[in-house]
């Protein structure tokens, strides 16, 4: 009888060690479908998440729409994962939400860093144009000219609220509104001529990778604390982490930085596709799994780290 009584413990512990092995979400999670408001750096997140989990046995999808759409269907539990909820400039959008109980945001931020503000190039800033009060003074070199992106903008509102109102001697000065393309294209001509330029610049961005390039101090009053700063979080539905707390895991632990970003994008603003970008990333930058998928398995149970891998035939 105590031999039975030892085998069947035995049994038991195996069971239960079993048991352990396996994923901790249900079939039902097994699909995960993101949304996505055609941002580049949120195709470049988003498509590093998906690369990942599908070598963790996942399904993921992506549903690409308006921001309080993308919020709506995280409240109808359509999408389960947003990685771009960029504060404060979507606080306005997300907050009724988060009021109703309707989503939930994750309280660590998966990218910290990001800026938006005017910039200029690094000699530009070598020559004395340094802060917001310095434009004025190169109003000759720079054609009195500021280049924005596409009409509505915010930022080009804030820079037209400056030339209206002549702060720091910006009366007289004229926006030019027009694509990002467009002005980069812009940007690039006088890179290449070495000649004075003003425009909106951000981070994340591929344009701090091309281009040496110096945010402008001092406009802390028009564009926000240190250099227009904004925090990037990670918005779910209120229950996805009870009801799938594999991947809800999987989804706290994401943590980008501006300057791995600004790498991601370059191919994909040539047109590339975000997860096979994402996948020859990781394949070079392997120790980030450590990281991103500490306490997260496979789905089928097995290890999470070894799974991923595999499917980025580096074992």
């Amino acid at each position: 009888m105590k031999r039975v009584v030892q085998l069947a413990g035995t049994c038991l512990a195996s069971l239960c060690l079993l048991s352990a092995a396996r994923a901790q979400d249900p079939e039902t999670c097994r699909s995960v479908t993101f949304g996505d408001v055609g941002w580049s750096d949120i195709a470049a997140t988003t498509g590093v998440a998906t690369a990942l989990l599908q070598g963790l046995g996942y399904q993921p999808a992506k549903t690409i729409a308006s921001p309080p759409i993308v919020f709506a269907g995280i409240k109808k539990k359509q999408i389960d994962a947003f990685l771009g909820y960029w504060d404060p400039s979507m606080t306005s959008t997300v907050v009724p939400f988060v009021q109703a109980g309707a989503v939930k945001v994750l309280e660590r931020p998966n990218l910290v860093g990001a800026k938006y503000t005017l910039a200029v190039p690094s000699y530009a800033a070598d020559a004395g144009l340094k802060s917001f009060a310095d434009i004025a003074k190169f109003r000759a070199q720079l054609d009195g000219k500021i280049y924005g992106i596409g009409a509505g903008n915010n930022g080009n509102a804030l820079v037209q609220k400056m030339i209206d109102t002549n702060q720091f001697g910006l009366g007289g000065f004229k926006l030019i509104e027009s694509s990002e393309a467009a002005m980069l294209v812009q940007v690039g001509r006088a890179v290449k001529d070495h000649k004075m330029v003003v425009f909106l610049g951000w981070e994340p961005h591929p344009m701090n990778v091309e281009y040496k390039i110096t945010y402008l101090s001092g406009g802390d009053d028009v564009f926000g604390a240190n250099y227009g700063s904004a925090k990037v979080f990670t918005v779910l539905p209120t229950d996805y982490q009870a009801r799938c707390p594999n991947v809800g895991r999987f989804m706290a632990n994401l943590q980008f930085t501006t300057d791995m970003e600004n790498r991601l994008m370059v191919p994909i603003m040539d047109h590339e596709d975000p997860v096979t970008v994402a996948k020859a990333w990781l394949k070079e930058h392997p120790q980030v799994l450590d990281q991103w998928l500490d306490g997260v398995t496979a789905f089928d149970g097995s290890n999470g780290v070894t799974a991923v891998k595999h499917s980025l035939g580096m074992q």
